[in-house]
C-alpha cells in the first residue's frame, strides 16, 4: 500500500451525505425554482463538490478522475446504443418503417385495446431485442403516433410503452443489466431470470388489467375523431410508400436478436437496412439518408398530431441525452471512488438485522443510487457488491439480492427524469419536458409494471414468500471460490 493510500480516510455518514444533499439542492433549484429541465449543470456541480470532499479525505485528483472515467467507460456500450438508436429513429422514419407501423396500427388496433396491446407488443419486442432503449425508440415511437391518432394523452401511451419495454430489459438473457445483476451477486443468469418471475408476472398482469380497464372506462373513446385518424393515414399514405415490405428493417433486427447476435451490430444492421429502404423504396438520395441518420428526419404533412413524431431522430438528437448520461455517470463514479455511497450503505447494513430489512434496504438502495447517481449500472453493481456478503452470512441465496437490485435498478431507471433511462425515454418519445410540457411526466406513475415490481418484492421480503434460503450447492460454491461472507450477528 502506498503512503498516499495510508492517508486516505473513509467519510463519515454526515460527510458522505454532503455532496448528495448539495447536488439535490442545486438540482431542485434548477428544476423547480427556475422551471428549467436541464439537470446537466447541477450534476457537473455534483462532480465538483464530490471532488472537494475527496480531496479533504486525502484523495488525489487523478484518483478521483480515474473513478469518474472508470464508470463512464463501463457504460460506454449504452452510449453506443443511444447513438445507434438515434440513427435508427431518423432512418426508419425516412424508410417508411415507423410510418407503416403507425398506419397499420391506426387501421387495425381499437382505441379501447390500444394501451394493453401496446404494452404487450413492447414486451415481446423488448424480450427479443434485450434492449428497452431500442424498443422504446422504435416500436415505442410508432405507438406514440398511434396514440396521438386515437387522441389518447401522451403520458398514458408513454406509461404503457415504458412498462412493456423495460419488462424485457429485466428478464431477457440478451439484456446487459440482466447479465450484470447475477454477475455482481455471484448467481447464475437463468436462475436469476427464473427468480424474477414471482415479481415480474404479477406486476405485468396487474398493469395489463389496468391498461385494459382504462381503455374501456377512463379514456373516452367516443371522442375519437375518425376524421383525424383518416387525416393522419391519408397524410402518411401521401408522404410515404406504405407497405408491409417497409417492416423489413424491424423484422431483421428481431431475427438477429433471436439468433443471439450482439445488440449493437444488430441495431446497426437495422439502421443500414432502413437506409437502403429509404433510398430504393422512398426515393431518398444517399446524402439525404446520411443526413437523416445524423440530423434526423424532417417533413411537413400539415397534420399537427403526427408531424412532431416524424420530425425527429438522428445522432444529434441524442446528444442532449448522451451529455446528461455522461455527467450522471461521472457523478456516480466520483461518489463511488470517494467512498460516499459505500459509507451510506455500510451504515444501513450495520443497522438492519432481519432478512426483510436487508432485502428492503437492497431494493431501496438501488432506487436511491438510481436517483442520486443517475446510472442504472451503478445502482445494480454497487449494492450488489456491498450486500452480497451479508446475504451469505444470513444463509439466504444471493438470488434474492440479484432480484432486488434489478427491481430497484433496471425498472426504476426510466422513472427518474435525470437518470440515463428517464432522459432517454423523454427524448425518444418526444415528451417535450424541456419545453415545459411537464404534464407528460405523468408517465412515471402510469408506468405501472416498473414500480409495482419493487413494491411486490418488498411485500415478499416482509412475508418471506419467494425468498429462497441458500442451497447446499450455493454454500459449497462460495467456499470453493472464496466469496466473502460478512460477520453477522442478528
Amino acid at each position: 500500500m502506498s503512503a498516499n493510500e495510508d492517508k486516505i480516510r473513509q467519510p463519515s455518514l454526515g460527510l458522505a451525505l454532503v455532496p448528495i444533499v448539495l447536488t439535490l439542492f442545486v438540482l431542485g433549484l434548477q428544476l423547480f425554482y427556475f422551471g428549467d429541465f436541464t439537470p446537466h449543470i447541477p450534476l457537473a456541480f455534483g462532480i465538483a463538490i464530490t471532488g472537494v470532499v475527496g480531496l479533504m479525505l486525502g484523495h488525489k485528483w487523478p484518483s478521483i478522475e480515474e473513478g469518474v472515467f472508470h464508470v463512464i467507460n463501463i457504460s460506454l456500450p449504452s452510449v453506443s446504443i443511444l447513438i445507434t438508436v438515434g440513427m435508427i429513429i431518423g432512418v426508419w422514419i425516412a424508410s417508411g418503417t415507423v410510418p407503416t407501423l403507425i398506419y397499420y396500427g391506426l387501421k387495425i388496433l381499437s382505441p379501447e385495446l390500444f394501451l394493453a396491446a401496446g404494452m404487450v407488443l413492447c414486451s415481446i419486442v423488448s424480450v427479443s431485442l434485450g434492449t428497452s432503449w431500442g424498443t422504446t425508440g422504435t416500436v415505442g415511437l410508432a405507438l406514440m403516433g398511434i396514440g396521438a391518432g386515437f387522441g389518447i394523452p401522451m403520458y398514458w401511451t408513454a406509461g404503457a410503452v415504458v412498462s412493456g419495454a423495460f419488462f424485457g430489459d429485466k428478464i431477457s438473457p440478451l439484456s446487459d443489466t440482466t447479465n450484470l445483476a447475477p454477475a455482481v451477486t455471484g448467481t447464475n443468469l437463468f436462475d436469476h431470470i427464473r427468480n424474477m418471475l414471482p415479481t415480474t408476472v404479477p406486476s405485468m398482469l396487474i398493469a395489463l388489467v389496468i391498461y385494459f380497464v382504462v381503455g374501456f372506462t377512463l379514456i373516452d373513446t367516443s371522442q375519437v375523431s375518425f376524421d383525424r385518424i383518416h387525416a393522419i393515414t391519408s397524410a402518411l399514405d401521401e408522404a410515404f410508400w406504405i407497405s408491409p415490405i417497409m417492416l423489413f428493417p424491424a423484422v431483421l433486427v428481431i431475427v438477429l436478436a433471436v439468433m443471439k447476435q450482439p445488440p449493437i451490430p444488430s441495431l446497426f444492421a437495422g439502421a443500414v437496412a432502413g437506409g437502403i429502404m429509404a433510398i430504393f423504396c422512398q426515393g431518398a438520395g444517399l446524402h439525404e439518408t446520411f443526413t437523416f441518420a445524423n440530423s434526423g428526419y424532417s417533413i411537413d404533412t400539415g397534420v399537427p398530431e403526427i408531424d412532431p413524431l416524424l420530425n425527429r431522430g438522428g445522432i444529434q438528437s441524442m446528444m442532449w441525452t448522451i451529455s446528461l448520461v455522461l455527467l450522471a455517470l461521472g457523478f456516480g463514479g466520483a461518489l463511488e471512488r470517494v467512498g460516499c455511497l459505500q459509507a451510506i450503505i455500510n451504515v444501513v447494513i450495520s443497522k438492519v438485522k432481519t432478512f426483510a430489512g436487508i432485502q428492503t434496504s437492497a431494493i431501496l438502495t438501488s432506487v436511491a443510487t438510481n436517483t442520486v447517481a443517475g446510472d442504472p449500472y451503478l445502482s445494480i453493481a454497487l449494492p450488489g457488491r456491498m450486500y452480497a456478503p451479508v446475504y451469505r452470512a444470513m444463509g439466504y441465496s444471493p438470488l434474492n439480492l440479484s432480484r432486488a437490485v434489478e427491481e430497484g435498478g433496471t425498472l426504476v431507471s426510466p422513472l427518474i427524469p435525470w437518470n440515463a433511462g428517464g432522459a432517454f425515454v423523454i427524448t425518444a418519445l418526444g415528451l417535450g419536458i424541456a419545453d415545459g410540457n411537464f404534464e407528460n411526466l405523468l408517465y412515471i406513475p402510469l408506468a405501472f409494471a416498473c414500480w409495482l415490481s419493487p413494491v411486490i418484492g418488498i411485500f415478499y421480503a416482509m412475508t418471506g414468500l419467494f425468498s429462497p434460503k441458500a442451497s447446499e450447492e450455493e454454500i459449497h460454491a462460495w467456499e470453493a471460490s472464496g466469496e466473502p461472507v460478512a460477520e453477522w450477528h442478528a
